[in-house]
């Protein structure tokens, strides 16, 4: 998800399959509409992510899934300044400036990149990771296209398979 959907997220937006993407939360205003129309979805969570969700402590002062400290919005600047580039930076993604001085290897949206690596890697087809990033084919081909070296193999398996299946069933009929 972009970090302006997860700002923006609300425990009812969580079953316990999926969560669906509806709103967008950047400069500071929530919006009833993503970036694109494809930005409407339902995204599949895997198991270990309900665990984490579950295990979140509950809060009854907001309905947000991530909330700031009083319940309001996370501004996304200062989370990224005072939790996630010093986490990144001690997990040892960093680099070093002219001056010594570290700064963060990673970015928020590189989680974003993770995930549809990850799908690639583990299957998913180009058209159903599109539909859960809220993009296009032709953007996850672009952008993802090249980390998916077997998949001239992975669709011949599937063409033969298919040509198995209709040879048996057509046998069958005989």
């Amino acid at each position: 998800m972009r970090p302006q959907e997860w700002l923006a997220l609300s425990r009812r937006d969580v079953d316990h399959e999926a969560v669906t993407v509806r709103r967008t939360f950047s400069n500071g205003e929530c919006r009833e509409y993503g970036k694109t129309s494809r930005s409407r979805r339902r995204v599949p969570l895997r198991r270990h992510v309900l665990q984490a969700l579950d295990a979140l402590p509950p809060r009854v002062d907001t309905p947000l899934l991530f909330p700031a400290l009083r319940g309001s919005h996370i501004n996304l600047h200062n989370w990224r300044s005072r939790e996630w580039s010093p986490a990144v930076i001690a997990a040892g993604f960093n680099r070093k400036d002219a001056k010594g001085k570290l700064h963060p290897d990673r970015r928020i949206y590189d989680l974003r990149h993770t995930y549809a690596t990850f799908s690639l890697a583990a299957g998913v087809s180009l058209f159903t990771l599109s539909r859960r990033m809220g993009t296009s084919v032709e953007m996850i081909d672009r952008t993802y296209g090249h980390l998916a070296p077997d998949a001239e193999e992975y669709e011949r398996s599937l063409l033969d398979r298919f040509d198995a299946n209709a040879t048996a069933e057509r046998e069958d009929a005989l």
